[in-house]
């Protein structure tokens, strides 16, 4: 194990956490997760892998839940059948054979993307399937996102406090926003290696790289798309709750910052996302309104948020037609994607997934045995038919957690929770080379799952004691009339 200089940020992390609980301390744990490119520790006996600062976290909130009162039994309530968290148990257990099992079943049946790690050089390769290191590195990531899962799930199903959800969304966005600027900073003043200290994990750390002659944004992580990828997330949330959620100064502030290092991270996956996401989210607004289920002050702001995306378009294009600068910009970044090298070594990548999902008699090859570029196409390649239904049923269960009886602004959280689920799923599909959402998406889904269930199992109780009030007093004044 390799001590690296952000191990004193992950042992703050873990000791806010015992000190504060896994509940108050949650906000301690979205501080740290925009710091994607930190290790907590390296390891180089496994083949150089890196435990990020997130991952550390997740262990130990998870630690901490199972190892509180009854922490087993409320852990398993969580799987409970029917709920998100038992798709997620099946998926897991699925997942654990496929990975184990199929490298070695359709052994050089079939030919996949990997990684080669060789010289500190990381290159994408084609080679037959077999078992390698990164069956199991994949696998180890799947377990900390479920861990994160039912922790966080299983807390806020417990207690469900949205304040305290609230808080912690506003920290991450803060400290991402921060991180990104002083990525700028540091490299218009010549001083990138500042941020050293925080880019500690055994990736290639692309600090320099530019887009049309504009450095690329990547903050505390190891490349513009991943940066964006979080962002995004971050993004979805604030939009849906300024549009659904009560007048707050702090969100708007919140939105306007987040969509600035979002256009300033130039990654074209995350843009293609954000029209995507818009799209969406108007679609949604209109069959709501039809059914008399929106708000007007939501509909009104969608509908000139659409406005502003429509004039800002025709904007850039203008732009696009008469300014070289602009043309140039965008054909790097968006029109000629495609045809580039990158694009067309991704797109080789994709067709060979679905190949994989094919040869294995969609099966799949294991977690970590192929790459892709599309996150279903990853999913088809790694785990097959039934590991992809399994894990399309758990999204399916987390998008359809609601609240029956809550404020505007318990609700407003809700769905932009859901919202911000709903941009990486679609970023996902654009990019992901494998199955995996990520810690901060499981995350994500594991509050809205436990806040749902949390607030629907008050709204019982608080039922059941109202019933047994009025039966109560209707016994009192029988006993009062009949004596």
């Amino acid at each position: 194990m390799q001590i690296v200089p952000s191990t004193l940020l992950a042992l703050l992390l873990v000791v806010m956490l015992m000190k504060q609980g896994p509940q108050r301390g949650l906000h301690w744990f979205f501080i740290m997760s925009p710091f994607g490119a930190a290790a907590a520790f390296n390891m180089p006996a496994v083949g150089g892998a890196s435990i990020g600062i997130i991952d550390l976290g997740a262990l130990v909130l998870f630690a901490l839940v199972f190892s509180g009162p009854n922490g087993p039994a409320r852990v398993a309530g969580t799987m409970r059948f029917g709920q998100p968290g038992f798709y997620l148990l099946l998926l897991t257990l699925y997942c654990i054979g496929a990975t184990l099992i199929f490298p070695r079943l359709f052994a050089y049946q079939t030919e996949v993307f990997g990684i080669s790690r060789a010289d500190n050089k990381t290159e994408i390769i084609s080679v037959f399937l077999r078992p390698t290191t990164g069956n199991i590195t994949q696998l180890f990531r799947l377990m900390l996102d479920v861990l994160a899962f039912f922790a966080v799930a299983t807390l806020f199903r417990i207690k469900p406090d949205f304040n305290k959800v609230l808080k912690a969304m506003i920290a991450a966005t803060v400290v991402n926003f921060a991180l990104g600027w002083l990525d700028i900073l540091t490299f218009a003043i010549g001083a990138p290696e500042l941020l050293d200290p925080v880019r500690t994990a055994n990736y290639s750390m692309l600090v320099d790289h530019k887009m049309a002659g504009l450095k690329r944004m990547i903050g505390g992580f190891p490349e513009a798309s991943s940066f964006g990828f979080y962002t995004l997330g971050l993004f979805g949330f604030w939009l849906r709750y300024w549009i659904s959620g009560p007048p707050s100064r702090t969100a708007l502030l919140c939105l306007i910052g987040t969509g600035i290092v979002l256009l300033r991270s130039t990654s074209s996956s995350t843009y293609v996302a954000v029209v995507a996401l818009l799209v969406v989210m108007g679609l949604f607004a209109l069959v709501d309104s039809r059914k008399g289920r929106v708000r007007k002050q939501a509909m009104v702001v969608t509908m000139i948020l659409l406005l502003a995306v429509w004039l800002f378009a025709m904007t850039g294009f203008a732009a696009y037609q008469f300014l070289e600068p602009v043309s140039d910009f965008l054909d790097t970044v968006l029109f000629d994607k495609a045809d580039s090298q990158s694009g067309v070594e991704r797109m080789s990548w994709n067709v060979q997934a679905w190949q994989n999902f094919l040869d294995t008699n969609m099966m799949g090859a294991g977690l970590g045995s192929i790459r892709a570029s599309n996150w279903l196409l990853a999913c088809l390649g790694s785990i097959g038919i039934v590991g992809t239904s399994l894990y399309l049923l758990f999204l399916g269960g987390v998008s359809r957690a609601h609240i029956r009886q809550g404020s505007v602004q318990d609700t407003a959280i809700l769905h932009s929770l859901k919202t911000a689920c709903l941009a990486l799923v679609l970023s996902a599909l654009l990019t992901l080379p494998t199955p995996d959402l990520g810690i901060f998406f499981f995350v994500l889904a594991g509050l809205i799952t436990g806040l749902a269930r949390g607030a629907a199992l008050e709204s019982l109780k608080e039922a059941k004691e109202t019933s047994a009030s009025i039966v109560e007093r209707n016994g009192t004044i029988a006993q009062r009339i009949i004596p």
